[in-house]
C-alpha cells in the first residue's frame, strides 16, 4: 500500500480547472486530511485545522484561508485559525471583521462566491466593498459549515493578486473538508464540557464527601443552645448578632472561654442567607502548626511526607457558607498573611499546588486573647487584626449576668432531662444559691457540665448541683445570704479557692481526662492562665 504523497511533493495547482493528475492528487490530499481529524485528541484540534489550511493554500495556490466558529445563531463568527503565503497577512483571530452582508450570508447557509471583487458584490454590501479596497482583495469564498443540519462555522479561501473562478467541483470537495474540520471542532468543544462536566462532579462529590465527613465529626450529642437571657448586657449582644447575620461582614467574636461564642456564630450563620449550607469549624488552638495550613487551605497528594490523597480544605468546604475559625489568636504568624489574601479577595492555593483557587466564604472568628496587645507584641499582623475587626462582638462572662444563671440551668436541665430519662421538678434550693454566687472561671460551658455531672448523680425529682467533685448532700443547707453581684476582690478570691480546691483534688493535674481543667469544663492553656494570674503554684514548686 503506497504511502500519502507529502503536499510538497505534490502537483501544485494555480489554475480553475483540474487536470487528472491534479485532481488525483488533491483527492489524496482531502483523504489524508480527513483521516488525520478522525481520531484526534481535542486539545490539538485546532492546531490540527491550522495545519490543513497551511496544506490547502500551499496546493491550490490560494493566498489566505480562514476558519471561524458561529458563537450562537445570531452570534458574531470568531476566528479561530488563518493562515497566509509569504508576504501576506493572516486574518487576526477573534472576532471576524464586521461585514453585514457577508456573514449575513453564511449565517443563513448559503455559500458566498465572489470570483471578481468588487464586480460581484452587490449595491447593498457598501461595507464589503470599501473593506474589500482597503486591503486590496480581488476574490473571496466563503463556505457555511453544517454539523447537524446547523452552521456551526465558514471556511474561507483569499485571493488578493488576482481574480480567480471558483469552479462547483472545488467548491464541492472544500465544503467536504471544511465540514471534517467543523465536525473535529463540534467533537472536541463536546468533549471539553464532558471533561469540565466530569471535573465538576468530581469536585461536588469530593465536597459532598468532605462535607459529610466533616458534619459526622463535628456534630456531638447532647449540644444545648445556651443563649437564653434577662442579662441587659446579653441582650444587647443578642440584637447585634440579629443586625449583622443578615449581611456578609466578618464578625469578631471577643470573651472568655466558655462563654458562648460557637453559639453565637451558629446563630449568626443560622440566621444569615447562608443557612441552607452549613457552617464550616475549625479551632485553630487545637491543630499543630505544621498540619493547619493544609487544613484551612487544603493540600495536593504528595505536597509533603505523609500526604497520600488531595484534601479539600475548609475555606473550600465553606465556599458559598460561613467559616468559623475559633481560637484566631492562635493562628501562627507565617499563615495570617495568607488568611489575610483570601480575606481581601478569596483566592489562595492547596498546599503543594500552583493552581488559584476562589471561594466566596463569610468569615466569623473568635478568640479570648486581646489582639490589640498581640498586635504591640508583635504576634499579631495588624492589617489582619483590622481586617477580622469590621464587626467586633463582646461577650460577657456568666459572672457578669448572674441574672441569667436560673434560666440557664433550667435550659440544660430540661435539654439533659429528655436524653437521659429523668424527670426533674425542682433544683435544691442550697444548690442554686450556690450556684449564684460562684465566680464561674469556665463560663456557661462549665455551669453545664456541673449540670450534666449531677444529671448523672440524680435519683429523684430534686437535682442537686455540687460546686466539687462530690454531690450536695440534700441536708446542707447555706449557712448565710450572697448578694447576686459579689465584689471584685470577694469573685477573684472566691475563684482562687474554687480552682485551688479542684487542683488539690486531681493532685495538681491540670491536663488529661480528669485533670482540673477537665473539671472546671475550661481548656488547659486557659487554667494555666489563671493560675498564673492568681499566683497559683503547685505546692513545692516555689513562691505559694
Amino acid at each position: 500500500m503506497s504511502a500519502t504523497p507529502d503536499p510538497q511533493d505534490l502537483p501544485r495547482c494555480d489554475s480553475e480547472d483540474f487536470s487528472c493528475a491534479e485532481r488525483l492528487a488533491f483527492e489524496r490530499l482531502l483523504g489524508d486530511l480527513s483521516a488525520k481529524f478522525a481520531d484526534l485528541p481535542a486539545e490539538r484540534v485546532i492546531d490540527e485545522i491550522a495545519g490543513a489550511l497551511r496544506r490547502l493554500i500551499d496546493f491550490l495556490g490560494f493566498d489566505r484561508c480562514s476558519f471561524g466558529e458561529l458563537m450562537g445563531p445570531d452570534g458574531p463568527f470568531q476566528v479561530l485559525c488563518s493562515v497566509a503565503r509569504d508576504g501576506f497577512e493572516a486574518t487576526s483571530l477573534g472576532p471576524a471583521p464586521s461585514l453585514p452582508w457577508y456573514f449575513g450570508e453564511l449565517r443563513a447557509g448559503r455559500t458566498v462566491v465572489l470570483p471578481n471583487i468588487p464586480a460581484n458584490l452587490p449595491p447593498l454590501a457598501k461595507v464589503e466593498i470599501e473593506y474589500c479596497e482597503r486591503i486590496g482583495l480581488q476574490s473571496n469564498l466563503g463556505i457555511p459549515l453544517r454539523v447537524g443540519g446547523r452552521v456551526i462555522g465558514v471556511i474561507t479561501f483569499t485571493a488578493f493578486q488576482r481574480t480567480r473562478a471558483w469552479p462547483e467541483d472545488l467548491i464541492i470537495r472544500l465544503k467536504i473538508i471544511g465540514e471534517v474540520l467543523a465536525q473535529a471542532l463540534v467533537r472536541s468543544r463536546r468533549e471539553a464540557e464532558l471533561a469540565a462536566a466530569l471535573a465538576e462532579i468530581t469536585h461536588l462529590k469530593e465536597r459532598l464527601e468532605a462535607e459529610n465527613n466533616y458534619l459526622r465529626h463535628s456534630v456531638g450529642p447532647g449540644a444545648g443552645k445556651g443563649l437564653a437571657s434577662r442579662s441587659a448586657a446579653f441582650t444587647r449582644v443578642l440584637e447585634e448578632i440579629a443586625q449583622v447575620a443578615p449581611t456578609d461582614a466578618t464578625v469578631l467574636l471577643l470573651g472568655e472561654t466558655g462563654t458562648g461564642k460557637e453559639l453565637l456564630a451558629d446563630a449568626i450563620h443560622d440566621l444569615s442567607n447562608r443557612r441552607q449550607r452549613p457552617m464550616v469549624k475549625v479551632n485553630c488552638a487545637a491543630l499543630p502548626a505544621s498540619l493547619i495550613e493544609a487544613e484551612l487551605f487544603g493540600r495536593e497528594k504528595g505536597a509533603y511526607t505523609g500526604a497520600l490523597a488531595r484534601q479539600m480544605g475548609r475555606f473550600e468546604l465553606a465556599d458559598g457558607s460561613t467559616l468559623f475559625l475559633d481560637e484566631v489568636g492562635e493562628l501562627p504568624l507565617e499563615l495570617q498573611t495568607k488568611l489575610l489574601r483570601v480575606l481581601q479577595d478569596g483566592r489562595f492555593e492547596r498546599v503543594g499546588s500552583t493552581r488559584t483557587i476562589r471561594v466566596n466564604v463569610r468569615l466569623i472568628a473568635a478568640t479570648n486573647r486581646d489582639l490589640r496587645r498581640a498586635v504591640a507584641k508583635g504576634r499579631f499582623r495588624d492589617d489582619l487584626y483590622y481586617r477580622l475587626n469590621v464587626f467586633p462582638v463582646i461577650v460577657p462572662p456568666l459572672r457578669e449576668r448572674p441574672e441569667d444563671i436560673p434560666l440557664l440551668a433550667w435550659e440544660f436541665v430540661r435539654g439533659l432531662s429528655e436524653s437521659m430519662g429523668k424527670p426533674i421538678k425542682h433544683i435544691a434550693e442550697e444548690s442554686m444559691t450556690a450556684l449564684l454566687t460562684y465566680p464561674w472561671p469556665g463560663n456557661v460551658r462549665e455551669l453545664r457540665n456541673l449540670i450534666e455531672r449531677a444529671m448523672i448523680l440524680a435519683h429523684g425529682p430534686t437535682l442537686h448541683v455540687a460546686l466539687g467533685p462530690e454531690p450536695m448532700p440534700a441536708t446542707q443547707k447555706t449557712r448565710r445570704e450572697t448578694p447576686l453581684m459579689a465584689p471584685a476582690s470577694t469573685l477573684a478570691a472566691r475563684e482562687c479557692d474554687h480552682i485551688r480546691q479542684v487542683l488539690e483534688q486531681t493532685g495538681w493535674r491540670i491536663r488529661g481526662s480528669g485533670g482540673a481543667a477537665e473539671r472546671l469544663g475550661i481548656k488547659p492553656t486557659t487554667l494555666e492562665s489563671r493560675m498564673k494570674r492568681l499566683g497559683l503554684r503547685r505546692p513545692g514548686s516555689g513562691a505559694a
